[in-house]
């Protein structure tokens, strides 16, 4: 198993356990080196927080974690293309790579409620330095989209 699936098998895991409490299926894990500083799901319900997507759960979690701002040298696993705040977010905490199992349309698919701007598009016209890497485990990320539907809690936003 290569670095990329290690750490996006452990968002996918962390986004069951979110869609187990009736979160959204989604989930991100911050890796700085080898080590783990972040691994969140979705709490958008929980706190009644429209923001509270897990990229940027796991961006807040991941700068106290290390006491700063800068997440330069971080590496994303988002289970989801961020959408374009939590690609802002990343760019504006330096994060230097995003890397994403399942594309905005595939939430948006699904029914939730995506602008379909892409990462890559957003990088090339916003000029932002992050490397991106999509569809590491695209089949198991999508996965969780029909788990969630499965649920008797779940909703969309």
């Amino acid at each position: 198993m290569n670095t990329h699936e290690k750490y996006m098998r452990m968002a996918i895991r962390k986004t069951i356990e979110g869609i187990r409490k009736g979160q959204s299926p989604f989930g991100a894990c911050i890796v700085k080196g080898n080590r783990v500083v972040a691994c969140v799901h979705n709490t958008v319900w929980k706190a009644t927080d429209i923001t509270a997507h897990a990229e940027i759960h796991a961006i807040r979690q991941a700068c106290r974690t290390l006491n700063t701002i800068d997440l330069s040298g971080c590496t994303i696993y988002s289970t989801c293309e961020p959408c374009p705040m939590c690609f802002s977010a990343c760019h504006w905490a330096r994060i230097s790579t995003i890397v994403f199992g399942a594309r905005i349309s595939d939430a948006q698919a699904t029914g939730f409620h995506e602008l379909t701007i892409s990462n890559r598009r957003m990088k090339t016209l916003g000029g932002s330095a992050i490397a991106i890497v999509g569809g590491v485990l695209r089949e198991e990320a999508r996965n969780l989209f029909r788990l969630w539907s499965g649920q008797r809690r779940r909703r969309l936003y």
